[in-house]
């Protein structure tokens, strides 16, 4: 076939939204990289400054993190040399909130620096690609997620095994090595389009060599694993769950007393008494049920209230005034005892 480029380079001066589903947004994203933040007490902060820190502010290792990074380290060393067509993939499921998609941006961060590292002069190089199953799925709109990723230009006469062609033929020469589909509880292979939109992810699987990571709300449980072509899928992906921080046991409370640590040691914040989030650690994950999602939504949202209010340290004040997601909110209101009003 005749070759097919990716059209576009990433522009390291434009500051508009680009979308991790887009290589240049994903470019972007990967390759920005984390600038030491000065002391609090470092002149050099304008409040301006201050307030784009905390908005965009860290991103801490949790258990769950951890723990698919390792699964998917020995699987890519596993698909390293197979060359049939059964090479396995990793699914990353848990409830909404729970970090999912935050943990596949940082394994992208990671495996597109690690490739850089090992090839420092390519320009030609592709490592990871990050598309998400659209809400309207069929193989072809799928396959058509692939190429708007890639830039590569597609026409309304091309069918669908034209676009997988394309899409195949650009990801192996740019020598991709993941494969990241968020979303995928979305599909239901108990209808006929849901089947055929699984076979192409599966197929997809079989001429990429590279390793396939997916992502969807309480994946297990969703109609994508069910059926034959569910059993499929779930014959050669292994499944890590993401789940909201428990806080029963002395393992489990340090545990996460060491996560609010993390995030209070990244408070830029001149006034604010190191301590006094872990102290509130408790109230903290009461607060959130322990998602990191609405636990980093907690802590920015007080940093920004305080740095508005010239106070320059959170309270339990602070804390208490940020409204907080639905989910959150539901988890935290008080139950009614029976026979009360």
């Amino acid at each position: 076939m005749a070759a097919v480029t990716v059209l576009g380079t990433p522009d390291e001066d434009d500051d508009f939204f680009q979308p991790i589903t887009t290589w240049q947004g994903l470019h972007a994203f990967v390759s920005t990289p984390r600038p030491e933040a000065p002391p609090a007490d470092d002149p050099s902060w304008s409040l301006p400054a201050l307030q784009d820190y905390h908005s965009r502010f860290v991103v801490v290792t949790t258990p769950v993190m951890r723990e698919v990074s390792l699964q998917l380290r020995r699987l890519t060393l596993l698909n390293k040399r197979q060359q049939g067509t059964a090479r396995r993939g990793l699914i990353v499921s848990g409830p909404p909130g729970a970090g999912k998609s935050t943990i596949l941006m940082e394994l992208a961060r990671v495996a597109h620096l690690a490739d850089q590292r090992r090839h420092p002069n390519a320009t030609d190089r592709l490592p990871v690609a990050y598309v998400m199953v659209p809400p309207s799925y069929t193989p072809k709109n799928l396959v058509a997620e692939f190429a708007r990723f890639l830039g590569v230009p597609i026409h309304k006469r091309m069918n669908q095994a034209q676009i997988t062609d394309a899409v195949c033929h650009v990801l192996c020469q740019r020598r991709t090595q993941l494969v990241f589909v968020d979303d995928v509880h979305l599909l239901n292979t108990r209808f006929r389009t849901g089947a055929e939109t699984s076979d192409q992810i599966k197929h997809l699987a079989e001429r990429i060599p590279a390793t396939f990571v997916l992502a969807g709300v309480d994946v297990e449980t969703s109609p994508l694993l069910a059926g034959v072509r569910g059993e499929q899928l779930a014959a050669r992906f292994k499944l890590v769950r993401a789940t909201p921080l428990p806080y029963g046991t002395a393992a489990e409370q340090e545990a996460w007393r060491q996560l609010v640590r993390d995030l209070e040691t990244a408070l830029r914040l001149r006034a604010h008494r190191p301590g006094t989030l872990v102290r509130l650690a408790g109230y903290l994950q009461r607060r959130t049920g322990g998602v990191m999602a609405s636990l980093s939504q907690l802590v920015r949202e007080a940093a920004l209230a305080c740095l508005e209010d010239g106070s320059h340290a959170i309270s339990r004040k602070h804390l208490a005034e940020v409204r907080l997601d639905v989910r959150a909110t539901r988890a935290m209101r008080p139950t009614r005892k029976p026979g009360s009003r």
